[in-house]
């Protein structure tokens, strides 16, 4: 398998919830680079990069979020890894 990226949305109660702080901690355990940040429509936005296993599993944990979430709907665009990215980190 190769690399890939995804782009997410996750609607639903996905805001005050640590779910960037629990997206970032499991980036960061599969090694998968990018960035999580909240949306003023009350929506997360992620991008992913790295191993296509490992950025499936995050696309799929996004699909649950942590304990106090409530996902309603992911959208996902799968492209090409681009290697932009070092890390993982939270926008602001």
């Amino acid at each position: 398998m190769g690399k890939v990226s995804a782009h997410v949305y996750v609607y639903g109660t996905v805001q005050g919830v640590f779910f960037r702080y629990n997206t970032k901690r499991l980036a960061d355990q599969l090694r998968v680079s990018g960035w999580v940040r909240n949306l003023p429509d009350g929506r997360v936005e992620a991008y992913f990069e790295g191993e296509e296993d490992a950025v499936k599993r995050m696309v799929e944990w996004c699909h649950v979020g942590p304990p106090l979430a409530r996902v309603e709907r992911v959208e996902v665009e799968w492209g090409e890894y681009t290697g932009r990215y070092r890390g993982f980190t939270i926008r602001y």
